[in-house]
C-alpha cells in the first residue's frame, strides 16, 4: 500500500510556487490530481513519471492508466523494468509500439519535437477511445533550463505537466519518492539512445543496439550513471565524474575495451570530465547552431 505524506486537502487554486515548501507542493499536487477525473499518464519507468503515478494513486484518482511507448531507441531493459514496476503498483498499463519518425532517424536538432509530437498524438487517439481526456507527463521544473524542443509538442497536444506546474524540482521529486518508498528514488537519469549520437547523423537500429549493449556492460561493471557516445566507430565513455578513475582499476578498462570492440567499435576512449547531461547539446545552448 502506498504511504501517505501528511496529506490534507487544500484549495485547488495553485499559489505562487516559489513560496511553497516541498511538502506543500506535494499536497497541492494531490489536490490537483484529484480535480482531474480520469487521468492517463505517459510513463517511462523513470523517476518523474513513476512519482507522478504514485501521487495519482495516493490521490485516489477515479480512473488511472499508464501509457508507454515502445520504439527502437528505447532500451529493452528499460521497458522491462517499467512494465514490472507498473504491475507492482497495480495500475493499468498499455505498451504502444510506434514506428520511428524520419526526423529522428536523421537525428535532426529538434528530433525530440517530432518524437513527442507523434507519441502524444497517438496517446491522444488511444485515450479518446478509452473515454479519457486528461493526459499528463512527468516533466519537472528543472526541464525549463535545458534544451527541450519536445516541450512545444506537449503544449500543442495539450499535455499537462503537473510536476512542472507546481515547481517540483528533480531533487524534490527524489526526496518525495524516498518518502513514498519508491524504488526509483535514486534511479539514474536516462534518455533515449539517439541522444548518444551527434546531431545530423543517420541512426540505424544496429547503432542503437550497439549503444544499448555497451551501456549494459558498463552497468554490470558497477557504474550507475552511464553514457556511451557513438561517433561512427568510436565509443566515448562517460560515467559519474567522481568515478572516472575506477574505469582504470585493475584490468577493468581492458575488459571494457575488449567487449566494446567485440560488438563493433574500433576505438574506445573515456571522457575524463565524466557524465554531464546534454553533453551533445552544448553548442545549441550556446547559440552556435
Amino acid at each position: 500500500m502506498t504511504k501517505t505524506l501528511n496529506g490534507s486537502a487544500l484549495n485547488t487554486d495553485i499559489p505562487d510556487v516559489s513560496t511553497l515548501s516541498t511538502d506543500e507542493k506535494y499536497k497541492q499536487l494531490l489536490d490537483l490530481l484529484r480535480s482531474m477525473g480520469k487521468v492517463a499518464v505517459a510513463y517511462s519507468g523513470g523517476v518523474d513519471s513513476t512519482f507522478l503515478l504514485a501521487a495519482a494513486k495516493e490521490a485516489q484518482v477515479s480512473d488511472l492508466v499508464a501509457l508507454t511507448m515502445k520504439r527502437p531507441y528505447i532500451a529493452e531493459w528499460e521497458l522491462v523494468e517499467a512494465e514490472d514496476l507498473i504491475k507492482k503498483m497495480g495500475i493499468p498499463f498499455q505498451l504502444i509500439e510506434l514506428p520511428v519518425d524520419e526526423e529522428v532517424r536523421n537525428n535532426v536538432v529538434n528530433r525530440c519535437y517530432f518524437c513527442k509530437s507523434s507519441t502524444f498524438k497517438r496517446f491522444r487517439e488511444e485515450i479518446k477511445q478509452m473515454g479519457y481526456n486528461v493526459l499528463l507527463d512527468g516533466s519537472n521544473a528543472d526541464d525549463a533550463g535545458e534544451y527541450r524542443p519536445g516541450l512545444r509538442a506537449l503544449r500543442e497536444q495539450q499535455v499537462r505537466s503537473p510536476l512542472k506546474e507546481l515547481g517540483l524540482t528533480k531533487a524534490e521529486i527524489r526526496k518525495l519518492s524516498g518518502m513514498l518508498g519508491l524504488p526509483t528514488r535514486d534511479k539514474a537519469s536516462n534518455t533515449c539512445l539517439v541522444t548518444r549520437i551527434p546531431y545530423d547523423t543517420h541512426v540505424s537500429d544496429d547503432d542503437l543496439r550497439q549503444i544499448e549493449y555497451a551501456e549494459l556492460f558498463l552497468m554490470k561493471e558497477g557504474f550507475r550513471q552511464v553514457r556511451v557516445r557513438k561517433h561512427d566507430l568510436h565509443a566515448r565513455i562517460e560515467v559519474e565524474p567522481d568515478r572516472v578513475s575506477e574505469l582504470f582499476e585493475g584490468d577493468r578498462m581492458e575488459r571494457i575495451t575488449s567487449y566494446l570492440k567485440s560488438i563493433g567499435f574500433e576505438k574506445v576512449s573515456v571522457d575524463m570530465g565524466g557524465y554531464k547531461t546534454g553533453n551533445l547539446d552544448t553548442a545549441i545552448l550556446k547559440g552556435q547552431r
